[in-house]
C-alpha cells in the first residue's frame, strides 16, 4: 500500500531534504523515525528537494509498506520522534501509481523579505531594508511568465534534461512588515526562486531595466543575474496533484 504524508519543516538546522552523507537531512529524520514505528525499513519519496535553510510549509512525501497500521497512533508517535523542527499533519493512502514528486502538476514557493530588523524573523525571512520600486518588480514578475527557458536563474553544472518550465503566477505584495514574493510553476530549477528574486531585488533597486532583465532571461546565463537570495527566507507553501485535494 502506498501512503502520502503532508508535513512541513522549518530548514534552519537540515541540510535540505534529500538524504545526503555527513549532513542532517529532513528526509532521513522521517525515514528513520516511520521505520522505527513501522519495525521495517522504510524509503520515502518527497515531492522535490530544498536547499540548506529553505523551510516548507507544506510538503509531500511518499512510502510503501505492507503492514496495516493506526494511522492516529503512527502519527502522534511519528510527531514525538521527529523532533520540534518537523510536524507531520496527515497520513493517508493513495493510489499506488501515485508519485510525490512526478505526479504533482505545481509548485508555489514565496520568498518572504522582513523590511524592519526584526529578531523573531531573523530564520524565517531575509532581512532587506533599501527602498525597492515593488510596482516595477510586479512588472518583472509578469515577465517571467512569457518565457519557457530559465537557465539564467538555474544552479550550474545540474544535470536536469531541460531547463524549461512554465510560470503561471509571480508577484510581490506587502503585508504589515514583511514583502511576500510568490511563484508558481510546473518546476523549479535548482537555486531557481533564489535567483529570480536576487535579480528582480536588483530591479527594484533601479540596479537594472526591465529591457536589462528581459535580456538576462534571454542570454540563458547564470552569470548575468543577480546574486541568489538567502535560504531562511524561502518557503515551498503548496503542491497540487491532479488526483487529491491535498492543499488545493
Amino acid at each position: 500500500m502506498r501512503y502520502f504524508i503532508e508535513l512541513a519543516y522549518k530548514g534552519t538546522n537540515f541540510h535540505g531534504w534529500q538524504i545526503q552523507p555527513d549532513a542532517i537531512s529532513v528526509q532521513e529524520i522521517i525515514e528513520k523515525a516511520i521505520s522505527t514505528k513501522l519495525q521495517e525499513n522504510i524509503s520515502i519519496m518527497g515531492a522535490g528537494r530544498t536547499d540548506t535553510g529553505v523551510h516548507a510549509s507544506f510538503f509531500v512525501a511518499h512510502f510503501e509498506t505492507k503492514k496495516k497500521f493506526d494511522i492516529k497512533q503512527i502519527m502522534y508517535g511519528l510527531n514525538n520522534l521527529v523532533g520540534k523542527d518537523i510536524t507531520i499533519y496527515k497520513i493517508y493512502p493513495v493510489d499506488k501509481e501515485l508519485h510525490a514528486r512526478f505526479d504533482a502538476v505545481s509548485r508555489t514557493y514565496e520568498y518572504k523579505i522582513s523590511k524592519i530588523k526584526n529578531p523573531f524573523l531573523r530564520e524565517t525571512s531575509a532581512f532587506f531594508n533599501k527602498n525597492l520600486d515593488i510596482n516595477l518588480m510586479n512588472e518583472g514578475g509578469q515577465i517571467l511568465l512569457d518565457y519557457t527557458d530559465f537557465t539564467s536563474f538555474s544552479k550550474l553544472h545540474t544535470y536536469t534534461k531541460t531547463n524549461n518550465c512554465k510560470i503561471t503566477n509571480a508577484y510581490w505584495e506587502e503585508k504589515d512588515e514583511l514583502l511576500i514574493f510568490t511563484i508558481t510553476a510546473d518546476r523549479f530549477l535548482r537555486n531557481m526562486v533564489r535567483a529570480i528574486v536576487g535579480t528582480l531585488l536588483d530591479l527594484g533597486e533601479h540596479k537594472i531595466t526591465l529591457d536589462n532583465f528581459k535580456a538576462i532571461i534571454e542570454l540563458k546565463d547564470r552569470n548575468k543575474a543577480g546574486k541568489s537570495a538567502p535560504a531562511e527566507g524561502l518557503f515551498l507553501t503548496k503542491i497540487k496533484y491532479p488526483t487529491t485535494q491535498s492543499n488545493s
